[in-house]
């Protein structure tokens, strides 16, 4: 199951207890996944389709507390790219749906004429309860997010760019969450990117089970990219080191060709000497062989007066 699914199980066992967050929920998931029919005389049948059972069992419920109606669950079968099973809810005019179209702010009146409105109903989500309970209801009807291992992604898909504003302005209402949108072919997407916005949208729908599986992942990935970076970074002193170590031993050998290793000072030899022995060794490493031991800044300057004295063909160094 992924994990949009998992989230969307959660939150689907969330009852809101207040009458105001019941209503702003069931709003919400109408209005990004519910369509709206004539069916004569002026009346509307309600048609909400989501592919998860445990949303449709909840919305179902949530409906008949809130409005005492009883809406019918029927199951369809995918007959296109997607193929597996899917549940509608309807809501026909004898169940009060020109009511629930209303009280949900989506039935307007203007002029004494109805209308459909395409955005957010302000009236409903005033409250910060309210506006977490109208988001947790639009994402149960048209959010998923992509698994953290894979990217941080969360979104709410929408039918109307004035509706993905509307999504946008209100998840940008909850501090330090940053929304956007884009249009996706037809569509319109209200979205999330960063991670720890996510994993606060995540605490602000009610998903808690779902925001500490999901701070997991983060902190494993983040610490196996610092494991990745301490190991490439300590790759590329390995091959420094060597690239140096080989430069070094390039410049004693030539000395040495060129009859020009003897007369060295000692303590030049005597580490020209440890390095040619050992060419894998760090230059702390080579100062601890050294007796006395030298620190490793001394051992460095004693190896680059070295190679000086190679580039140099008067042998001389001031």
């Amino acid at each position: 199951m992924s994990f949009a699914s998992e989230t969307k199980n959660e939150l689907a066992r969330i009852m809101p207890d207040k009458k105001e967050c019941m209503l702003a929920e069931i709003a919400g998931f109408i209005r990004v996944c519910g369509s709206i029919g004539l069916v004569g005389g002026g009346r509307f049948k309600i048609v909400m389709n989501t592919e998860n059972p445990a949303v449709a069992r909840h919305f179902k419920k949530l409906i008949k507390d809130y409005f005492s109606v009883e809406a019918k669950i029927d199951v369809g079968q995918g007959q296109t790219l997607k193929k597996g099973k899917y549940y509608i809810i309807t809501i026909g005019p004898e169940d009060l749906s020109d009511q629930i179209l209303r009280e949900a702010g989506i039935l307007m009146v203007r002029e004494g004429m109805n209308f459909i409105s395409d955005g957010i109903y302000e009236g409903l989500i005033r409250k910060k309860s309210e506006r977490k309970a109208y988001l947790r209801g639009a994402f149960l009807g048209a959010g998923t997010m992509t698994s953290p291992e894979k990217q941080y992604q969360f979104e709410i898909v929408c039918t109307t760019d004035r509706l993905a504003s509307d999504m946008k302005k209100l998840i940008n209402t909850f501090v330090d969450i940053d929304a956007r949108k884009i249009k996706r072919k037809k569509e319109y997407v209200t979205y999330v990117k960063s991670s720890g916005q996510i994993l606060d949208l995540l605490a602000i729908m009610g998903a808690h089970s779902q925001y500490f599986i999901y701070e997991d992942v983060i902190m494993r990935k983040e610490l196996r990219n610092e494991a990745n970076r301490r190991s490439n970074c300590d790759q590329a002193n390995i091959d420094k080191a060597l690239a140096a170590s080989e430069k070094q031993i390039i410049a004693i050998k030539r000395l040495m060709d060129e009859n020009r290793f003897e007369p060295m000072p000692e303590k030049l030899r005597e580490i020209a000497l440890l390095r040619l022995d050992n060419p894998d060794a760090t230059l702390t490493e080579l100062g601890e062989m050294l007796k006395p031991p030298l620190k490793k800044a001394g051992v460095n300057s004693r190896l680059k007066r070295i190679e000086a004295m190679a580039d140099n063909d008067t042998g001389r160094i001031k």
